[in-house]
């Protein structure tokens, strides 16, 4: 089964995930994409990314990936077992600042070309970032362009879709295979 929870930040939509995957129970795998070390240090991401470190279960595995994604979850997916990918949003702004101006096509394609063989249940956590100004310059409106197309996707191969706002989970997609 895949989910897909949507948010703005600080919305919820990590708690949620992260109660889902302890709720399902059995092994948990973390596939964090957020980097914090490109070329100059980002102390807010690191603190950030501490942040959601503490909050979950030591006993998780954690699998850090900021570009290939689809080959990860086809390394680390198992039947009977959940995987929770946070964050799609920060996954795109990866493959966006890479000096190969196809990888993101391509990574993205490849994400969804293996949706069909993944075994087990699947959580991706993503930005909304589609609810505010439209951005004034050109690769921020890509961005936000690319996120809707990535969370339209996925969604129509998600059996749930939850929007979470104010912390609190609004179900807009549920299809339980009945």
């Amino acid at each position: 089964m895949f989910e897909l929870i949507l948010g703005g930040v600080r919305s919820g939509k990590s708690r949620l995930a992260q109660e889902r995957a302890m709720h399902l129970g059995g092994t948990v795998t973390y596939l964090a994409t957020a980097t914090a070390n490109g070329e100059e240090s980002d102390e807010e991401m690191e603190k950030r990314i501490r942040q959601h470190q503490a909050s979950r279960p030591a006993e998780w595995l954690l699998v850090e990936e900021p570009l290939a994604l689809a080959d990860t979850l086809k390394n680390h997916c198992r039947p009977g077992q959940v995987v929770i990918v946070e964050c799609l949003t920060l996954w795109l702004s990866n493959l966006l600042m890479q000096p190969n101006p196809d990888l993101l096509a391509e990574q993205v394609q490849a994400l969804l070309d293996t949706l069909a063989e993944l075994p087990g249940h699947i959580i991706f956590v993503g930005n909304e970032t589609g609810s505010g100004i439209i951005p004034d310059n050109a690769l921020a409106r890509r961005y936000c362009d690319e996120a809707g197309q990535l969370h339209q996707s996925l969604a129509k191969s998600c059996q749930r879709v939850t929007l979470t706002v104010a912390g609190l989970p609004l179900i807009i997609k549920e299809h339980n295979g009945s």
